[in-house]
This record gives C-alpha cells, structure tokens and sequence, in this order.
C-alpha cells in the first residue's frame, strides 16, 4: 500500500488484499466444516450401526417371546380340555357312584326278602 500511486490505486490494492484474504479465510472455514462433517458423519454411521445391531437384538427377543406365548396358549389351551375332561370323568364317576349304590341297596333287599338270585349256601357238588 505504501507504493501505491493514487489513492484509487491504494483502494484497488486493499481490495485484493481483502479479496484474498477473504478467500483464505473462506477455504479455512470450509476446511474445518468438512473436517467437523466427516467426524459427525462417522459418529452418527457408529450409533446408526449401535441402533441397527440393538433393533436385530430386539426383533429377536420379539419372535422369541411370540414363540413362548403362542406356546403358552397352546398349553393352556390343553389344560382347559384337560379340564373339561376331568369334569365329565367325574360326573361319569358320580352317576356310576350312584348306579353302583343303588344295584347295593337292590341287591340288600332282595338279599332281606329271601328272593336273591345267588343262594347264601351253594351246593358242593355244583362247584
């Protein structure tokens, strides 16, 4: 600037030196910004790749709590037939309780009343 002729050749002179430092400084910012980028970008692909191997552990813990579950109501789909079955087991045990007590108390009667089928003395000679 101090060799500068006129003052518009000193003007014309700060210009470029403002021009080219402004271009420094640009490439400067945009030289830090990629680099700021490029470490973002690889901190966000690592959780990104944390977040994809989680979401595979969960979709698996998922299907295997579906497997349990669908097992558990096929169990317990099981034991209500089992249950039912039970039920009619012991109704069928109380109705041939009943039977049973009444072919007791039918053949008492007959057994008082002298009219019994099978004499209380058997011959020897038949058996």
């Amino acid at each position: 600037m101090m060799k500068a002729t006129s003052i518009e050749d000193a003007r014309s002179r700060a210009t470029k030196v403002l021009e080219s430092l402004e271009k420094s400084i640009s490439a400067r910012v945009r030289a830090d910004a990629a680099e700021v980028f490029d470490k973002e970008q690889i901190s966000m692909k690592e959780k990104i790749e944390g977040i994809v191997k989680e979401n595979g552990i969960l979709k698996r813990a998922v299907a295997i709590q579906h497997e349990r579950q669908k097992d558990y109501d096929g169990r317990n789909q099981e034991v209500q037939q089992l249950k039912q079955l039970v039920a009619q087991y012991q109704e069928q045990l109380r109705s041939l309780e009943a039977k049973n007590y009444a072919l007791r108390m039918y053949q008492r009667q007959a057994d008082h009343q002298g009219n019994s089928m099978i004499p209380g003395h058997f011959n020897p000679d038949v058996f």
